[in-house]
């Protein structure tokens, strides 16, 4: 790294930057490292940033630069990331990782059932959106590197997520990372899957293949980096192709937890425009959802765009229970509850399939072969949707 000249930025700077902060590197032939830093937090941390920033240089064989830091509160793991984001861009051959630690809280597990009523998406270079996430205790974070990160951003954005799911506490979140379209995404899979990300989100998936292809590629990193832990795909429904496909795409891979679908691109390829109502998208909607269910996945319904309008996101909600989903995607922490809140049985729901139930025990104790419930026959269809719906009042712990 000694011998490069050349100078490289990465970062974001300005006044309306927070939890962020930029680089500029300039090598140089001699003179060792010169550190110009300028930090909200000097007073407090200076010596703190000083010192790692002296340590990652040690670190990629820096020996010589002229270093300008310019910081809006940025942690640890951030001013990493960005450091080694411009150190790549002075040297595209360094294979080394700064890693940071690894913190406790970010050890847990998921399962391929889990519930996954809300998923809040994250924008990938975005890093103060990062801390507080799992606050808003969304069943899922989306650390995203597709559609909400501009082309120029994405090899820092790998980085930022990458020391994310190691360094950021979501509070028990199932962890989730958006890679990018194929075949660029599977590159993005080394810097997340020996991270204990949970669920990959696949965008406008089209084919077996692409499942397969992901898969692949998941095993041979949790190969080379003795994982034993399921890594989850959900495949992400977003073009014509994509609908007509939807029942090969669900049915691809084991490690599909679940077939979600992309509305903005969706009606994009249509060539029309989404509306609230959604005429222009039940069929796929439902294409999805019934792809999803014969495949025994979960069949989960894409976000809604307005985050201000609350009773819409409402409606929109009882809308996709009512087709069928058993989730949906959160683009603001504010849609959190409203999701859950509708997403959840009601009281009639509850205390209907309870006696339901109750019914169906009381004929398998007895021997009949009928289930009744007053003068009302139930059959199995009804019965089933019945111990979903406690299942669910369980799960959510009501």
């Amino acid at each position: 790294m000694q011998n490069i000249n050349g100078t490289a930025s990465a970062g974001k700077r300005g006044e309306s930057v927070r939890s962020d902060c930029f680089f500029e590197i300039s090598l140089k032939e001699s003179g060792g490292i010169a550190l110009n830093i300028k930090s909200k937090v000097n007073v407090m941390y200076g010596e703190a940033i000083r010192k790692q920033i002296l340590d990652l240089c040690s670190f990629f064989d820096v020996k010589n630069a002229d270093i300008t830091f310019e910081d809006a509160g940025a942690l640890p793991y951030i001013i990493a990331a960005r450091f080694e984001a411009a150190i790549g861009k002075l040297d595209s051959n360094i294979v080394k990782e700064y890693l940071p630690e690894f913190i406790p809280e970010n050890k847990y597990t998921s399962q391929k059932d889990k519930l996954r009523r809300s998923r809040l998406y994250l924008p990938g270079n975005e890093p103060k959106f990062f801390i507080n996430a799992g606050l808003h205790k969304p069943d899922g974070v989306i650390l995203d590197l597709e559609d909400s990160v501009a082309p120029a951003e994405k090899d820092a954005a790998k980085l930022l997520v990458r020391n994310a799911l190691r360094a950021v506490n979501f509070y028990g979140c199932e962890r989730m990372v958006r890679i990018n379209q194929l075949p660029r995404g599977l590159d993005d899979l080394k810097y997340v899957i020996p991270h204990n990300v949970h669920v990959v989100l696949l965008p406008k998936a089209e084919s077996a293949q692409q499942i397969i292809d992901v898969e692949q590629e998941i095993t041979k990193i949790k190969t080379l980096h003795n994982i034993t832990e399921d890594v989850y795909i959900m495949p992400i429904i977003e073009s014509a192709l994509g609908v007509i496909k939807a029942y090969e795409i669900a049915i691809a891979s084991k490690l599909n937890c679940a077939l979600a679908i992309g509305l903005e691109d969706y009606t994009a390829d249509l060539g029309t425009q989404r509306t609230n109502e959604g005429r222009e998208s039940f069929f796929a909607r439902c294409m999805v959802i019934n792809a999803a269910k014969a495949a025994g996945i979960q069949a989960i319904d894409t976000v809604f765009s307005d985050v201000n309008d609350m009773e819409g996101l409402r409606v929109s909600v009882l809308e996709s229970k009512a087709l069928g989903f058993e989730g949906k995607g959160c683009i603001h922490p504010r849609q959190v509850n409203v999701v859950h809140e509708a997403f959840a049985p009601t009281p009639e729901e509850v205390e209907k399939a309870k006696k339901i139930v109750e019914a169906y025990n009381a004929a398998v104790a007895s021997g009949s072969g009928v289930v009744a419930l007053g003068s009302k026959m139930i059959d199995a269809p009804v019965v089933k949707r019945a111990f979903n719906t406690l299942k669910l009042q369980e799960k959510l712990g009501n």
